[in-house]
């Protein structure tokens, strides 16, 4: 049974949990409906486990791409991604549906750019930066590439919860201000940090932009 509704489409990762079994969404969560003023819906990537699409497993294109294909069956009116590093699969979705897909804040970077000063300098922070190389930043322009810094949270164990997570990336922060003069804007590359972007612009006083941020962008250009 479909939906039918004029929504945003999420492709989600896959996290081996049954349906009943997911935690109710957190407040500012790009999966809790509350967070926007428009209906969204999730279809799972099979297979999409985080292990396997942050470094860029292309062998799951297929199941991105039949996960976009249910959404615009089920109403979706614009496609999105779970998971920054899914914009590995931003060309192969965007040619298999007829609806807009954005798949990753990163898609931002070089606007994003463009919006400050020529000295200025962009922080990407990502769940992992050690996957989070150049070529996923659409930046081909050297000296445009080196006013972009980056880095992550990535470690033994991930945050249990809303307070370790704006802790850690409070921490990243500061540490990429302390080693790069001139950061003017943050670009938060998990669909997690949402839930703690508020907090870090009042920590920082710095424009901070993530997943949610492109969620409204792509949902208002066809609402």
């Amino acid at each position: 049974m479909t939906t039918q509704q004029r929504a945003l489409g999420i492709i989600g990762l896959e996290i081996g949990l049954a349906p009943g079994e997911f935690p109710p969404p957190q407040p500012e969560s790009v999966f809790n409906p509350a967070t926007f003023d428009f209906p969204i819906i999730i279809e799972t990537a099979a297979g999409a486990l985080a292990d396997r699409v942050i470094p860029g497993d292309a062998s799951l294109e297929t199941a991105y791409i039949a996960a976009a294909r249910r959404l615009v069956e089920r109403g979706a009116v614009a496609i999105t991604g779970d998971c920054g590093f899914s914009i590995r699969y931003q060309a192969a979705v965007a040619a298999s549906v007829k609806v807009p897909v954005a798949m990753s804040s990163l898609l931002l970077a070089p606007t994003l750019l463009r919006q400050l000063p020529a000295d200025a300098k962009l922080a990407v922070v990502a769940a992992d930066s050690r996957h989070c190389g150049e070529e996923l930043l659409g930046i081909d322009d050297s000296s445009a590439r080196a006013r972009v810094v980056v880095g992550g949270i990535e470690g033994d164990t991930w945050p249990a919860g809303v307070v370790e997570m704006e802790s850690e990336v409070a921490a990243c922060v500061a540490r990429l201000r302390a080693a790069h003069s001139g950061i003017a804007a943050l670009l938060f590359e998990c669909t997690l940090f949402p839930m703690v972007t508020s907090a870090i612009r009042r920590r920082t006083g710095l424009p901070v932009y993530d997943a949610a941020t492109l969620y409204r962008i792509t949902f208002a250009s066809v609402a």
